[in-house]
């Protein structure tokens, strides 16, 4: 007599260690045997036979998108053999997950029988549907522990968690359930979920602690001896290790570090294509990087790559990226298409960047007012230090001296100490002071040093600020020893 539970507790033992070829035998294997007779034509309804189907259900939704067919025909065949199985809360919650993945946000959310289940991998499974259903809030509400459910379930459920948070814009909360989730898991998913660990720390600036969480996730990848006896596998780690490249390149580029981030972006693309088909990420990363070196005309051929290789969600970015390198290669008139281009798709997210970069491309095409609206427009929707540089040169322009120096001021407060734009900032508020004759004195010698501490010497800035810090050292001495007198 086979039990249901029993099987599934065995199949649970195997799944532990990552065993899915042994666990799918076992409840194959335990179907086959309490399937009623093919010959016989009305049967009764089969309670265990159908219960296993739902086993079976559980793990293949555990393969995601690749495996809704194989999930629904599990779900059918549950039906078939005990109509009665349509209100298992198992059978409700495995609906709802396949409805999910495949209606998205149109997708019913599971019922509450299956949300509020006594058995954890129902509610494990409803957990997914909302998820899938873009409802985070409403999957995080489910009461579930990793201790009640088996151990091949305790490391995804905080990985959906973490997906949730994410969802909800709870970047650190993510970032701790990421960590949870790889010390559950083991060999290479624990690997993977340290990558997506790491990939929300770059997200959230902290490329430092990435590069460490992904030296973590490297020492988990197999050697080429056991790649060669499991090609499958092989083939999964591939692309693993092509995605821990691709972050270990964002990472350093984020470190300011880019010959290194090249490095790893040649072999996260060689492992690409040896194991799968070339991704538009890593052809953008690509042109990031170049454009960082200093090889536009390589970039813009990596960002051109890469709108070939985008789907159509991805392309806004692709062409964002394109109008930058041709505005850095002074070709505003081709950057302005690209750029109107991504300022079209509604669901951009970085639309004011986007308007920031054409109000530039209009500031050195000579459009003055038409650059003035765009980067009052990007401003007014927060796109801050482009749009506040953009306008103190439109400012300057006029000699409207007062304004360009706040707009210049504003970059600065707001800018990332030491990056390119505060660095920016500072040069020209020194160099508005000095066409203004220096009001403030301490002030111009304030932003000058800041600026000249980053500037290099063969930079032609360097000896413009020189000049100027001179000119306010002296006129701060000569106010200095007015009121010693």
């Amino acid at each position: 007599m086979i039990d249901a539970d029993t099987t599934w507790q065995q199949a649970c033992t195997a799944l532990a260690g990552g065993d899915f070829e042994t666990a799918f035998g076992v409840l194959d294997s335990a179907l086959e045997e309490a399937m009623p007779a093919k010959a016989r034509p009305r049967q009764p309804a089969q309670p265990t036979a159908a219960r296993l189907c739902l086993y079976l259900g559980s793990l293949h939704a555990l393969y995601g998108d690749a495996a809704t067919e194989q999930l629904g025909t599990a779900l059918s065949e549950a039906r078939t053999l005990n109509p009665a199985a349509t209100h298992d809360p198992l059978y409700l919650a495995l609906n709802a997950e396949l409805e999910a993945r495949t209606r998205g946000p149109e997708a019913a959310p599971p019922t509450e029988a299956a949300r509020e289940a006594a058995d954890p991998v129902a509610r494990f499974h409803a957990l997914c549907a909302l998820a899938l259903a873009e409802q985070p809030q409403a999957a995080l509400d489910i009461h579930l522990a990793t201790g009640d459910l088996p151990p091949h379930l305790r490391w995804r459920l905080r990985s959906w968690q973490a997906d949730c948070q994410e969802q909800l814009g709870h970047t650190e909360d993510a970032i701790h359930l990421y960590a949870e989730a790889a010390h559950l898991a083991g060999g290479l998913d624990r690997a993977v979920m340290l990558q997506e660990q790491a990939a929300l720390l770059i997200q959230d600036g902290q490329p430092e602690v990435a590069k460490t969480v992904l030296d973590s996730a490297r020492l988990l990848y197999g050697n080429k001896q056991a790649a060669r006896a499991n090609p499958a596998q092989a083939e999964d780690e591939g692309l693993n290790l092509a995605t821990w490249h691709y972050l270990r390149a964002q990472a350093l580029l984020q470190m300011d570090l880019p010959e290194a981030a090249f490095e790893m972006i040649g072999e996260a693309d060689r492992l690409e294509r040896l194991h799968g088909t070339p991704g538009y990420v890593v052809a953008l990363l690509r042109g990031q990087i170049l454009s960082h070196l200093g090889q536009q005309e390589k970039a813009i051929a990596a960002f051109e790559a890469a709108l070939q290789l985008a789907e159509e969600g991805d392309r806004p970015y692709a062409n964002h990226e394109l109008g930058v390198a041709l505005l850095d290669m002074d070709r505003p008139v081709e950057a302005r298409d690209r750029l109107e281009i991504a300022l079209n798709e509604p669901n951009y997210p970085y639309q004011p960047e986007v308007l920031a970069d054409i109000a530039e491309c209009d500031y050195r095409l000579g459009r003055m007012p038409e650059a003035q609206l765009a980067a009052e427009q990007a401003l007014a929707q927060g796109a801050v230090i482009p749009a506040s540089l953009v306008l103190g040169s439109v400012a300057l322009d006029y000699f409207q001296l007062d304004e360009a120096l706040e707009h210049y001021e504003r970059v600065v407060r707001e800018a990332a100490p030491d990056s390119r734009d505060w660095i920016i900032g500072h040069q020209m508020a020194a160099d508005v002071m000095a066409q203004q004759g220096f009001p403030n004195p301490a002030a111009a010698v304030a932003h000058a040093q800041q600026a000249l501490a980053h500037t290099h010497e063969s930079d032609d800035w360097h000896g413009t600020l020189q000049d100027l810090l001179t000119r306010a050292q002296t006129l701060l001495g000569q106010q200095d020893g007015r009121m010693l007198n």
